[in-house]
């Protein structure tokens, strides 16, 4: 423990990596609460439980409301996180999954890295081996698709979706003062454009779906880890540099893909094997 606490870098790696196990098992969880209900309603709820969560936390554990600035903040993050969902679901659902998911990992692993070296300055070069290794393994992990032809919403999706989260983790980074206030900002911000966003598609095509009373505690675990996930990060980036954190949360297809092994007995494919031990390689690099 010493060991991290004389080295923020070091404890950044750590938060960054909880991050990605986190996101992922609250991805896995809500993927599979969404094999048995409406995707969008999966995640509103999900959300839902979040927002309480973390309105909870910050209640009991920060009590003073955090500063204007770090609530503008979180609300803009809960805004790009939200429209990163919606477009990373749409371009699944319009598009080749093979191509829109590795995609948007990509984009989203790759613009914070971007703004960390202009806004920190350029690491040490085993580091930037390390993010692109990292980088290639998101690509992996997501199933990189051999796909040939990107059509054209497929691309304009996943760099909406890429985007969104991306600037999620640069909006987090810029975070001074406490972490459950400026999340439970993001989420109070996130949850009345997920509401509207299903409201509209009730309107025009699709009705609402209430999931069945055994899925609603799947969807509750999914709403909390999500919501851990946000705070390990936020944490990450508070510890050490943005692009850190960003490159290691990113690297969480590889919890939901593992956790797919373990649970549901899904057969991992060369490829995302491969993108583990790329995953490994990258994190040694970038721990040096």
């Amino acid at each position: 423990m010493q060991i991290f606490l004389n080295n923020p870098e070091l404890l950044a790696v750590a938060y960054g990596l909880a991050s990605a196990a986190v996101w992922g098992a609250g991805d896995f969880s809500g993927g599979f609460a969404a094999k048995r209900g409406n995707v969008y309603t999966v995640v509103l709820l999900s959300q839902v439980v979040g927002l309480v969560c973390l309105l909870t936390l910050a209640l009991l554990l920060e009590g003073t409301l955090s500063p204007a600035r770090d609530l503008l903040f979180g609300a803009l993050a809960g805004l790009a996180g939200v429209i990163g969902i919606l477009a990373l679901y749409t371009g699944l659902a319009r598009g080749r999954m093979g191509v829109v998911a590795p995609m948007t990992a990509v984009l989203s692993a790759s613009i914070p890295v971007i703004v960390g070296i202009v806004t920190e300055g350029i690491p040490p070069i085993l580091v930037l081996v390390g993010f692109a290794l990292a980088v290639t393994a998101v690509w992996l992990l997501s199933g990189g698709s051999k796909a040939d032809g990107i059509r054209r919403d497929e691309l304009g999706l996943a760099l909406l979706a890429g985007l969104g989260f991306a600037l999620f983790f640069v909006f987090i980074d810029q975070i001074n003062t406490g972490i459950f206030w400026p999340l439970t900002a993001a989420r109070t911000a996130s949850v009345p454009l997920l509401l509207i966003f299903l409201l509209s598609r009730q309107w025009h095509h699709a009705r609402w779906e209430w999931p069945a009373r055994r899925v609603l505690p799947i969807i509750a675990l999914s709403g909390i880890l999500d919501s851990g996930g946000n705070y390990f990060f936020a944490l990450a980036t508070q510890s050490g540099r943005l692009d850190i954190a960003a490159v290691l949360a990113s690297l969480y297809p590889a919890s939901t893909v593992l956790l797919a092994r373990l649970i549901l007995k899904e057969t991992l494919g060369p490829r995302q094997w491969l993108g583990v031990a790329v995953a490994l390689v990258a994190l040694v690099l970038i721990t040096l």
